[in-house]
């Protein structure tokens, strides 16, 4: 890892606790932007150590894009989840035994960007 990647990874990772620390729900309710603010905390610690490994330059950008879409997405919404993804037409395999791997083809195809570290499930 380059020293600006490094140093763009670490920026970003302190953002996300700046956001963390200053975080208010969108309602107002204290319990929720407790709960909010833990879940940005978690999610962030869990995601950079799980790519804390990573030394292709692509990958490691990748991450990078899919964290400032995130952060963009949070404070302009307001709300710390992932939106939820949609599936394209024919996303789900029909009860006539339609082959699975173009469905799952689909359903890569689709995953946005700031759900690229998350798995199927």
């Amino acid at each position: 890892m380059t020293a600006s990647t490094r140093r763009t990874v670490l920026s970003l990772y302190m953002r996300v606790f700046r956001i963390a620390r200053n975080w208010q729900a969108q309602i107002g309710v204290v319990g929720d932007a407790e709960t909010e603010k833990k879940y940005i905390l978690h999610e962030a610690s869990t995601l950079f150590r799980q790519n804390q490994q990573l030394t292709d330059p692509e990958t490691i950008k990748r991450c990078v894009e899919e964290c400032e879409a995130r952060i963009e997405m949070g404070l302009h919404y307001r709300n710390p989840y992932p939106r939820a993804m949609h599936l394209p037409p024919l996303g789900l395999a029909t009860q006539k035994g339609r082959k699975l791997r173009a469905q799952q083809r689909l359903r890569k195809q689709a995953k946005p960007v700031y759900l690229q570290s998350h798995d199927d499930s």
